[in-house]
This record gives C-alpha cells, structure tokens and sequence, in this order.
C-alpha cells in the first residue's frame, strides 16, 4: 500500500463550529483514544448521539485495527458507497465488477458475497475489511474465514443486520461494530477514518513529521477532528 502524498487538510469554520456543538451536548473524555475518536467521528457523521451506547468499542481491538493500517495492511470495502468515502487510503472494492455479477449468478450467491469472495483472492488474510452494506457482505467475510486484520462491521437494516453484527463480536476478530439495526456506509467510513487518522499519524511521525503537526492525507469532508 502506498500512503497517499497530500498537503494538511483544512479545517472549515463549519466543521470547527459542528464539533464544538457536539462536544457541548456530550463529554467523550473519560474514553480511551481509539474508542472516543471512533464515536466523537461517527456521532459527528450521523448527528445521532444514541452511537454513544450503541457502538462496542474494545480499545485493545482498535489499536490493532490502527497497527494494521499503519502497517499497510489492504482496505478492502463491502459497497462502493463506502469505497466512495474513503479518502485517505487506497481501497480494493469489487461490487461493481462484471465478474462479481457473473459469479454471484453462477454460484447463487448475492453479489456482496461474490464482491468480499473476489476481493479475498486479490488481498489474502490480514486486510481491514470496512462493511456498511447489507448483512450479506459481512456474514461472507465471517464464513470465508478471510483472516481479517480488522472488521469495521456496519451493516444495516431489519433483516440480519443486527445480528451479524452479534456474530462478529462472538467470533472475537479484532473489530468495531454497533448493537442495532442502524449503521450504513456513512458510519462505517466514519469509524474507519477515525482509526485511519491515527495510523496516518504514526506513518507521517516516522517519516519525521513532529508531534504536533497535523496529519496529512486525510480530507475533512466526512468529519474530520478540527
């Protein structure tokens, strides 16, 4: 993987203003860092402080979802909605991909599965996979056994949503996820863009950037912190 070359993102005075709202209605800061970045970004991307409870954030999984992309691992994403929202790393996506639907109908599966079946063969064990599709996507990544790195799990809807989200957390792979129905590529590309400023900043630290500068190759137009 290659890091991407980009001058400092810059702040807008609205995104300023949005998170001084969010940080007057709700104090984060008893949280750890991995966890609080993950849900200020995601309650910031939704307006919907009810993440607060609903996410399941195990700092211990965070720091290895952070370790992996800091280590180059593949992103891979379950929908071109999120493949569209990442900004800040290179990402493999193959829903759209005419062998996608030729395998979804020759195997009789849905074209999610076809979509992580395909990308697996391209990246092999180790990828932070970032699903805010359907249940079908992350309930292929579960019974692949694609040996994720990391999960960012964010499916949503009524059927199967909530629980593939409940089998994720059973099978104890590293990963972020949320109790209810709701998610949905907007919250996946917010948990995962948390975790990924974070490994862009250990990247840009040993390539000699100081403490205090700001992280390069990251955008703010999904939230991100001022």
């Amino acid at each position: 993987m290659t890091w991407p070359d980009a001058e400092p993102a810059v702040i807008s005075p609205a995104v300023e203003e949005s998170y001084r709202i969010l940080r007057s209605r709700i104090d984060l800061s008893r949280l750890p860092k991995f966890s609080r970045d993950v849900v200020e970004r995601v309650i910031h991307a939704t307006a919907d402080f009810d993440y607060f409870t609903d996410l399941k954030c195990e700092e211990e999984w965070l720091a290895e979802g952070v370790a992996a992309l800091a280590a180059g691992a593949p992103v891979v994403a379950d929908s071109a909605m999120v493949a569209a929202g990442i900004s800040g790393s290179p990402v493999v996506c193959k829903i759209n991909e005419p062998l996608t639907q030729r395998l979804a109908r020759t195997a009789g599966i849905t074209r999610p599965a076809a979509a992580v079946r395909l990308a697996f063969g391209d990246v092999g064990p180790g990828a932070v996979w970032v699903a805010g599709g359907g249940a079908a996507g992350l309930a292929e990544i579960l019974s692949r056994g694609v040996e994720p790195g990391f999960v960012v799990g964010f499916p949503a809807g009524f059927v199967g949503a909530a629980e593939i989200k409940d089998a994720l957390r059973a099978s104890q792979l590293p990963s972020v996820s949320n109790v209810s129905e709701k998610g949905g590529p907007a919250v996946a590309v917010a948990a995962f863009n948390a975790l990924l400023r974070h490994a862009l900043a250990v990247n840009n630290s040993r390539a000699g950037w100081g403490s205090g500068e700001r992280p390069v190759g990251l955008a703010d137009d999904d939230g991100a912190d001022p």
